[in-house]
């Protein structure tokens, strides 16, 4: 079964591997009618199908109607190919509009303030990962560094920001968030959608206890009423 590269092996994340450019000769012998893209698209739609235990780069291949050489145009390795799959897929993730003074709107929630917020944001990915079984043990096996993941993050830290915590509180708060998503993820699938609700909602009122008075989401209400 594919999960990650092979224990003990030292790697480079897609995203910072520095790919030299072909010589002008060779891109031209390059597969017509490929690229990066389409590759990536069709391996999220071979996992969706197939699941990773079936994954390969001959089934990818032969899918395209190419032979398994021709990726080795654009992905150097199939745990490269993973990767780039893994935050395509993150990046169908619904985020928070920001505004332009860069703090997240409400209008998107119908509860008021980041508390409702974060629930969007969380009940967003974890539909995510329900749509794509694969996606939870490639995010535990690789770094989570994309530009999906980065923007997930980005807002996460927003809504944080909201909360008013600082200092250790804020580490905390964004290291239960984080856990609570990606611990998650594993059991998607079996978990009652009220069991995560509920737990959810419990990660939450422990950050309201930590925030500052007048940033909960109870005090945030009253303010806008």
């Amino acid at each position: 079964m594919v999960t990650a590269a092979d224990p003990g092996e030292t790697r480079t994340s897609v995203w910072l591997a520095a790919r030299p450019a072909a010589p002008a000769r060779r891109r031209s012998e390059a597969p017509s009618g490929l690229d990066r893209e389409r590759i990536t698209a069709a391996t999220v739609r071979l996992l969706d199908a197939d699941g990773l235990a079936r994954f390969s780069m001959r089934r990818l291949a032969a899918g395209l109607g190419v032979t398994a050489m021709s990726l080795y145009w654009y992905v150097d390795t199939k745990q490269d190919l993973l990767e780039l799959a893994l935050d395509s897929a993150l990046g169908e993730l619904e985020l928070p509009p920001e505004t332009a003074e860069g703090t997240e709107s409400t209008a998107e929630s119908g509860d008021a303030g980041w508390p409702g917020r974060l629930k969007a944001l969380a009940r967003g990915y974890r539909r995510v990962l329900a749509d794509h079984p694969w996606l939870a043990p490639l995010t535990a096996a690789y770094p989570n560094i994309g530009p999906h993941a980065r923007a997930f993050d980005a807002a996460l830290q927003r809504l944080l920001d909201a909360t008013g915590l600082v200092d250790a509180a804020r580490t905390g708060a964004h290291l239960a968030v984080s856990q609570f998503l990606h611990g998650c993820g594993g059991t998607v699938r079996r978990a009652p959608e009220g069991d995560f609700c509920l737990a959810l909602d419990i990660l939450i009122a422990g950050i309201e206890a930590k925030a500052p008075a007048g940033r909960s989401g109870a005090a945030q209400a009253q303010a806008q009423g």
